[in-house]
């Protein structure tokens, strides 16, 4: 049976060390420290905060689920935590559920009306405390993108696009590196109230936001350099209304808002590497694939996430 791996803030650590695509069974390492609030970690290189360095922040991701096989895959409920902070409580897998054609299955996490609630509490909380939310996947996946277009040298004007911007803290935290040309959507109008409050709180004027569902574009989104996901693909792909084909839509959507020779920059914890890029064929080729912490048990390793660039053919 699949453990569930929980990726603490910055080391995207685990409980339980299985990794994706290690075979065998597996025994729990030794427990991370305690995730902190605020502040700088220099595990796994993380780059130091930017000058007048962003809100301090709660750092979650869902969990991922080891897969020695290919068992039905899914996110598995986050708590709030106990720091007292509005955190997203992320509805569970149903072991009852019936898994769908691709192998996973249907939840929650991957409708609107889910994410609309989360990000209603998320609003009321930032109102009530000044909590601005989760970061998927810790403050180091963020750090991670950046460095890696700081490394291929992005001109600090080149657009940007946020699938599933959430809160928005990753587009504070790039304005905050310089980059001018940004823009964060959302199917959820509370996503987009909740990261226009905090972009507003940063004092941050160079941060455009919008209500958009990426499976169906109302606007003439077009024309980024970049195009970044972290947990969106994961969320549709868990949808229980033909995740399938809204899976090809995604693809599509990506297509026509990203440039040719454009990049699109995509973190998972639902997804192999190798599965990914059967997903992105069409259109897309795999430029590099970005470190993210190994662990090794049974005599294999493997990732706790995949994260992956592609460039646009």
């Amino acid at each position: 049976m699949p453990l569930t791996l929980w990726r603490e803030r910055c080391g995207e650590s685990a409980r339980s060390a299985p990794a994706q695509g290690a075979g065998g069974s597996a025994k729990g390492v030794a427990s991370p420290s305690q995730p902190q609030r605020g502040g700088w970690s220099s595990r796994e290189g993380g780059l130091p905060p930017p000058r007048g360095a962003g809100p301090l922040v709660r750092s979650a991701c869902a969990p991922s689920l080891w897969r020695p096989q290919r068992p039905a895959r899914t996110w598995s409920e986050m708590s709030s935590g106990s720091d007292g902070g509005g955190g997203a409580a992320v509805a569970a897998r149903s072991d009852k559920g019936s898994r769908g054609e691709d192998g996973f299955v249907p939840s929650a996490l991957g409708t609107r009306k889910h994410w609309d609630a989360v990000y209603e509490r998320e609003l009321q909380t930032f109102r009530e405390y000044g909590d601005t939310g989760e970061i998927w996947f810790g403050e180091e996946s963020m750090n991670r993108l950046i460095r890696w277009m700081q490394k291929h040298k992005i001109p600090l004007d080149a657009s940007v696009l946020d699938i599933g911007t959430g809160n928005g803290v990753f587009l504070v935290e790039l304005a905050k590196f310089g980059f001018s040309n940004i823009t964060g959507i959302d199917y959820s109008p509370s996503a987009i109230q909740l990261s226009g409050s905090i972009i507003e709180k940063e004092g941050l004027s160079n941060i455009k936001l919008k209500v958009e569902d990426f499976l169906n574009l109302s606007t003439q989104l077009s024309g980024f350099h970049i195009c970044i996901d972290k947990g969106t693909f994961d969320a549709i792909s868990l949808n229980p209304d033909n995740a399938i084909e809204k899976r090809k839509q995604y693809v599509k959507s990506l297509s026509r808002v990203l440039k040719v020779k454009g990049f699109f920059l995509i973190t998972s914890c639902n997804w192999t590497k190798e599965e990914l890029l059967n997903e992105f064929s069409e259109g897309f080729e795999l430029f590099e694939e970005l470190p993210t912490p190994k662990f090794s048990f049974g005599g294999r390793s493997g990732n706790s996430v995949a994260a992956l660039v592609f460039q646009k053919m």
